[in-house]
């Protein structure tokens, strides 16, 4: 098997920082880290863009906003934004998703991602509207690499 590209959207690179408390995010957060390792380890390729930057640069904590943004050097393909990538989200966006949504998911199927990760629940429920990408959270995504996915 070949090596699987992936897109983290802002809300999966932001999981580490949220309040561990909850189980559930606790779970998606182990999850997510167990996939930088493998980022880490280059076992699977990593995919950044534009939408990322902007997002990241909102971000009001500046440790925060500098750990996300250290992701993009282990990046092998950045996603600048253009007149077919907007055109590409404006569709997306057709299907319910939000802007910078629709940017995020325009941009992964642009550099042709397998996945794209996200722990964003609204993403997730309408994820079978877009068919050019598999859309899943990062504990499907291990279940995926583990062989143990009832739905693919």
């Amino acid at each position: 098997m070949s090596k699987l590209n992936i897109y983290l959207d802002n809300c999966c690179f932001n999981r580490p920082f949220d309040d561990q408390s909850y189980l559930s995010i606790f779970l998606e957060t182990y999850a997510k880290l167990a996939i930088q390792d493998l980022i880490n380890e280059k076992e699977i390729g990593l995919i950044w863009s534009f939408i990322l930057d902007y997002e990241n640069n909102a971000n009001p904590d500046e440790i925060v906003k500098q750990e996300i943004y250290d992701w993009r050097n282990k990046a092998y393909i950045k996603v600048d934004r253009s007149d077919t990538l907007i055109k590409a989200a404006q569709k997306i966006k057709e299907s319910g998703f939000g802007n910078k949504d629709a940017l995020h998911i325009a941009s992964a199927i642009e550099a042709e991602a397998d996945y794209f990760i996200t722990v964003d629940k609204s993403i997730l429920k309408k994820r079978n509207f877009i068919e050019n990408i598999k859309i899943v959270d990062p504990i499907e995504f291990i279940a995926i690499l583990e062989g143990r996915d009832d739905k693919n």
